[in-house]
C-alpha cells in the first residue's frame, strides 16, 4: 500500500478494495500504515511494524472465526475495514483489521508500531512504558496507547469521519516472517510479518497462556 504514501505523514485511507486479499496476503501490506485515533484528549497515530493473520477460510483453528460468525467474532465476516476488538484473557484489548471479502471470516491483529503523532498523548496513556518503542510494542499496549476498547468494536478504518482511522504510509524496507505468537492452535504457521530489526516489534513468545475460565472473563461470548 504504497500509492500516496508519505514519509513524514500518513498517506490517503486504505480502500477496501486493497483489503480483499487472503489474511496472509494483506497482512504484510499493512506494515508502515498509520492506525490513528482521534479522541477529545488530542490525536494518536501508531505507524503499523507488525501484525498476524488469521483466517476464516477453515485452515486456521486460532482464528476467532474459524467455527462461524458467533455473537464475538461475527465482525469478522465482514466487510473488510471494520475494526475487531476483543478482550484477550480478560487482561486487556486487542485490534484487528477485518479482511477478505464479506463472509469469509478473516482479520489481522495489530501487535505492535511506533507511536508516530501525540507521543506525550500516549505516554500519559503508557506511564509504565521505559521507553519511545514500549509506547505501543504488543498489542495491548497498541490499544493503550491510541485508547481503542470495546466502544471501538465495528468501527469503520476506511471512513474519513470515523475516530479511528487506517491510512496508508511508506513500508518497510525489510519485511521478516515467522510463526505467530502466543497460541497452540496452528502455532507453526508463518503468519506473524514485522519490520526487520523495528524496536517496536514486540518479543517473540510461543504457545499461549492457561485461559481463565469461561465464568470469569469478560468481553466473551
Amino acid at each position: 500500500m504504497t500509492k500516496g504514501a508519505r514519509s513524514d505523514g500518513p498517506g490517503p485511507l486504505v480502500t477496501a478494495a486493497e483489503l480483499l486479499g487472503r489474511a496472509d496476503e494483506v497482512a504484510p501490506t499493512l506494515l508502515g500504515c498509520w492506525l490513528v485515533t482521534d479522541r477529545p484528549a488530542g490525536r494518536v497515530a501508531v505507524r503499523l511494524t507488525e501484525v498476524e493473520a488469521y483466517s476464516g477460510e477453515g485452515m486456521d483453528p486460532a482464528a476467532h472465526s474459524h467455527r462461524g460468525p458467533t455473537p464475538r467474532a461475527e465482525i469478522m465476516f465482514g466487510p473488510p475495514g471494520k475494526l475487531y476488538v476483543y478482550f484477550s484473557y480478560g487482561v486487556h484489548w486487542c485490534a484487528n483489521v477485518v479482511v477478505a471479502p464479506a463472509g469469509v471470516g478473516s482479520a489481522v491483529l495489530l501487535r505492535a508500531g511506533e507511536v508516530v503523532v501525540g507521543k506525550e498523548l500516549a505516554r500519559s496513556r503508557r506511564p509504565t512504558a521505559r521507553a519511545a518503542r514500549d509506547l505501543a510494542r504488543g498489542p495491548a499496549r497498541l490499544t493503550q496507547a491510541l485508547a481503542i476498547g470495546p466502544d471501538d468494536r465495528g468501527a469503520d478504518l476506511l471512513d474519513p469521519a470515523s475516530s479511528v482511522r487506517l491510512h496508508a504510509g511508506t513500508p518497510p524496507v525489510a519485511v521478516s516472517v515467522g510463526p505467530r505468537v502466543g497460541i497452540t492452535q496452528a502455532a507453526d504457521l508463518p503468519w506473524r510479518f514485522w519490520e526487520t530489526d523495528a524496536p517496536s516489534v514486540s518479543v517473540f513468545r510461543p504457545g499461549g497462556k492457561p485461559r481463565r475460565s469461561r465464568a470469569r472473563q469478560t468481553g466473551t461470548p
